[in-house]
């Protein structure tokens, strides 16, 4: 403006507002809108923050993502021999029988305890029978007291086949009598349920003996948490006890609550599975904090044919069947009756063979194959 305008205004009566002038780091409003410019130093400020926060998500993300892949590889590396974890994410089909059922034996024994007699007896054996088609199954306890025909043997109890001739033998038995290819076996120390419960954070039973006090067996020692004893109801266990629940047979004076001996204690191996697979999940899985100590049950306590690309969807598959839609099975109530009946073998040992006849199993093969339709 030039002095003569300056001048005009002077004598116009108008005053010139004077210029302000901020500098890049003020807080601007705006005369007319009323809108404030942000300061770029605060600006700056949450842009930081952001950006560590960022960085701080990416490392706990790949912390985590490193600490689950040691504690997989590790496991698998015992357990399969290898722990390339691109054989476990990769998927392989999984072996059926004809009709598409998964069969899996279930062996369980007592090889990591060398005092017990006779650790490499199979006192529990169980058929997990699985339609991937329908997430159906069943768990089918066999008696380690039936009487069958051991190939190069000669006759004995079932549950001597394995130390006979491994699980490959026993698997072919089954197979044989019972008309159900087996497709997988799982051999598993007894210290596994204790470990595997333990790091599942215990698991809910619901004891329903015919006894109304309960369940009572003083045959299991102080040292081992004993005595087992359970009143009816909802239980919750943890390992030790669960594992009690599935030796306990309650033959021991004072005993009550197993009416049926062997026969309560492999309901009760199925009632523990049950709860177990109630309580496992990919969730667990794939927390680190929790499944190194689950990894390494199974990988400490497990002896199986199952590889390891095959683990993932036999576990998969084993998870997806609604726990209501996995029935648990024994052949002595089977739908209601009885296939069984007591015998005397040469050697004066009690033993157990089908209803009818030593050899004689079209009735149970029967029974099985009206129940794999479902």
């Amino acid at each position: 403006m030039d002095r003569k305008s300056k001048k005009q205004n002077a004598n116009s009566g108008l005053v010139e507002p004077a210029v302000q002038r901020y500098s890049s780091y003020s807080t601007l409003a705006d005369s007319t809108t009323g809108i404030t410019e942000p300061d770029p130093k605060k600006k700056s400020y949450f842009k930081r923050i952001l950006a560590a926060f960022f960085i701080l998500l990416v490392g706990s993300f790949i912390f985590i993502a490193a600490w689950d892949a040691r504690n997989i590889s590790n496991a698998t590396s015992k357990l399969f021999g290898t722990g390339n974890l691109m054989d476990l994410a990769s998927s392989q089909t999984l072996k059926s029988t004809d009709s598409g059922r998964v069969n899996v034996l279930l062996i369980g024994y007592s090889a990591d305890d060398p005092g017990h007699p006779g650790a490499n007896l199979t006192d529990s054996i169980i058929l997990l029978s699985m339609n991937p088609a329908k997430k159906t199954g069943y768990m089918l306890s066999i008696p380690r007291d039936l009487y069958v025909n051991i190939p190069n043997s000669g006759y004995g109890k079932i549950n001597e086949a394995y130390q006979d001739g491994g699980a490959e033998l026993l698997e072919q038995i089954v197979s044989d009598k019972f008309q159900t290819p087996i497709n997988y076996y799982v051999l598993v120390n007894y210290a596994s349920v204790r470990e595997t419960v333990n790091a599942l954070g215990g698991i809910t039973v619901n004891i329903q003996s015919r006894d109304p006090r309960g369940l009572y067996d003083p045959n299991i020692s102080p040292a081992d948490g004993g005595p087992l004893k359970l009143a009816n109801g909802s239980q919750q266990l943890d390992g030790q006890t669960a594992l009690n629940l599935t030796r306990a047979r309650g033959d021991a004076v004072g005993s009550y609550g197993f009416a049926q001996a062997d026969f309560d204690r492999t309901q009760n191996q199925r009632l523990v599975l049950t709860a177990i697979k109630q309580k496992l999940n990919w969730k667990i899985i794939l927390n680190p904090r929790q499944n190194g100590q689950l990894l390494n049950a199974a990988a400490d306590n497990l002896k199986t044919d199952v590889t390891l690309s095959e683990a993932r969807p036999l576990f998969g598959l084993f998870n997806s069947i609604p726990t209501a839609s996995l029935q648990s099975l024994s052949l002595r109530d089977f739908n209601g009756k009885n296939y069984l009946a007591s015998y005397t073998t040469v050697y004066g040992q009690s033993a157990l063979i089908p209803a009818f006849g030593l050899s004689d199993y079209s009735q149970i093969q029967a029974a099985l194959a009206g129940i794999d339709q479902n």
